[in-house]
Parts: structure tokens; C-alpha cells; sequence
């Protein structure tokens, strides 16, 4: 198994975990917002100090950077902070397993974002494995018990959430993966870390003053809230390595599909943690994105 699959597994497990810790705060203390803030807040230290930390070890400089790097982080890192809300709000009106589903949609829009922005495409096969996986977000996009037509049915708030995430998430994948690009160093963990660095600073940052602005009690809920908020700090560091990582050894649309894996995690959590029910229509659902997974690992 090539070194990016493994790296996207390990990212997808912690981001399952990253997502269930801001599902319960989002329900129990913090506002959407103060949910989302509460993940770059805490990893953006903890990500600067590993930057340094590795910097010092090799004993190297700071790489240079390409004109076309913070264009890319400032774009990514505001659709993901975007994209997070929504997603995050997804939980609040469907169960944990379709919410992360949902935001899956981005694999397919990442295809055509990364056509579009960086001119890479995928094969024939590798498109068609993402196909399948657009029947079962179809079959996840009813809301249960939701009378009307099928279109009523299918295009409801949950549902517009979710596919709005996954298409900014799709737009920050492939920015993330342009602005590592840029970064001149032969080592991909080191060009990952750069950007990461570059791009959660910019996130807790731009958060921070929106909060001061619009929301200033949410930071001491947030701050107050250290025992759980610290782990999605610890879990986001760790999986945007991850990430960010298999962005710079793979195109971001493959990248994209292998890490719907995540699904299997958060269907898991979804019924073990959060004692939801899972449907029989979001079991098919499921089953065709996993398959999707599957045939992207096996054959590729």
C-alpha cells in the first residue's frame, strides 16, 4: 500500500474523532461558531511548535515560498473555516454518520475544482469509482419523514448544508495542495507543515477578530472549555498533518476519495457513541461510498 493511502487513513481516523468532539460541544456548551473556533485555536501553537520543532532538528532554514502560496492559503483556509461551520451545523439536524457523509460530496467537486485551479485531472477508472459514490450521496440527501415531492424531499436545509460544505472543503482540498506546491523543499512532511502552519494561524487569527466582533462571549466559552476543546486542538493538528501530507504526494481529488474511509470510522461512532439509528436508505447510502473507498484503494 503506497505511503499517501496510509497517510489519508490515518487522517480520516483522526478527523472522525475531531468531529464527534465538536459535535458534542457544539450541543452541550458552544454555538456552531464557537464550535468551529474552537479546532484552530488550540492546534494553531501546537502546529507552530512542531514547524519549529522540525526546522531545528535538520537544522535548516525556512524554505522558500512561491508567489502563488498565501493567495492559496488564504483561500483554502477561509473555505474550510466556512465549510466547517456548515458541516458542524449538518449535526445538528441529521444523525453523526450522514452529516460526515454529506461532506463527502466534496470527492467529486474536488475533481473538477483540481481540473479547473491546477490543470490535474483523473483517470477514467478513478472517475468512475467516484461515481458510485454520488448514488449513495443521492440516497442520503432525503430527509426522513419530510412530506412532498421527491425534489422536496431531496433539497432540504440539512441536505443544502451539506453539499455546500462539501463543495468550499473541495475548493480548500485543491488550494491547500497548490499552496504546498509552492513551498521549495524536496521533503513532503516539510512542505505540509509550512503550509499547515501558514494556514491555521491564518484561520485562529481571522476567527478571533470575527468573534471579538460579533460574538466576543464565545471565546471565554471556548477558552472555559479547555478539557474537551483541547483535544479537537491536539485531533485537528495531527489529522491536517495528515492531510496536508498526502496533498502534497497525491492529487487532492484521490486523496479525497481514499479518505472517504472516514465513513466507516464515523458510522461506527455514530451508532457505538451517540446511540443514533441508522436507516435502512442511509445504510445503502453508506455502502455505496464504501465501495467507492474500496475500489480506489484496491486498484489504483
Amino acid at each position: 500500500m503506497e505511503l499517501w493511502v496510509i497517510v489519508t487513513f490515518a487522517a480520516a481516523a483522526f478527523q472522525t474523532v475531531r468531529f464527534m468532539l465538536q459535535k458534542h460541544l457544539s450541543a452541550a456548551a458552544l454555538t456552531v461558531t464557537g464550535a468551529t473556533f474552537s479546532r484552530f485555536i488550540y492546534s494553531a501553537p501546537l502546529i507552530l511548535l512542531a514547524l519549529w520543532g522540525l526546522l531545528h532538528f535538520r537544522g535548516e532554514p525556512m524554505p522558500e515560498i512561491g508567489s502563488k502560496f498565501w493567495p492559496n492559503v488564504f483561500a483554502g483556509a477561509l473555505a474550510q473555516v466556512v465549510a466547517t461551520i456548515c458541516v458542524v451545523a449538518v449535526f445538528k439536524m441529521r444523525n453523526f454518520a450522514v452529516g460526515v457523509t454529506l461532506m463527502k460530496t466534496e470527492v467529486l467537486m474536488t475533481v473538477v475544482f483540481g481540473l479547473a485551479i491546477l490543470g490535474e485531472g483523473v483517470s477514467t477508472f478513478g472517475l468512475v469509482a467516484i461515481l458510485i459514490g454520488l448514488g449513495g450521496v443521492l440516497a442520503l440527501t432525503d430527509m426522513p419523514g419530510m412530506q412532498g415531492n421527491w425534489l422536496k424531499r431531496l433539497w432540504n436545509r440539512a441536505a443544502g448544508l451539506g453539499l455546500a460544505s462539501g463543495a468550499i472543503f473541495a475548493i480548500s482540498s485543491v488550494t491547500y495542495r497548490g499552496a504546498s506546491l509552492e513551498v521549495a523543499s524536496d521533503f513532503p512532511f516539510e512542505r505540509a507543515l509550512v503550509t499547515l502552519a501558514a494556514v491555521v494561524t491564518t484561520q485562529a487569527l481571522g476567527m478571533a477578530l470575527w468573534l471579538l466582533w460579533w460574538d466576543r462571549a464565545q471565546i471565554g466559552k471556548v477558552l472555559r472549555a479547555w478539557r474537551t476543546a483541547g483535544w479537537i486542538g491536539l485531533t485537528s493538528m495531527f489529522g491536517s498533518m495528515c492531510w496536508f501530507t498526502a496533498f502534497t504526494l497525491q492529487n487532492a481529488a484521490l486523496v479525497k476519495a481514499v479518505g472517504q474511509v472516514e465513513l466507516m470510522f464515523s458510522l461506527l461512532a455514530s451508532v457505538l457513541f451517540f446511540r443514533e439509528t441508522i436507516s435502512g436508505r442511509e445504510w445503502i447510502g453508506i455502502g455505496l461510498l464504501s465501495a467507492s473507498v474500496l475500489s480506489l484503494v484496491l486498484y489504483l
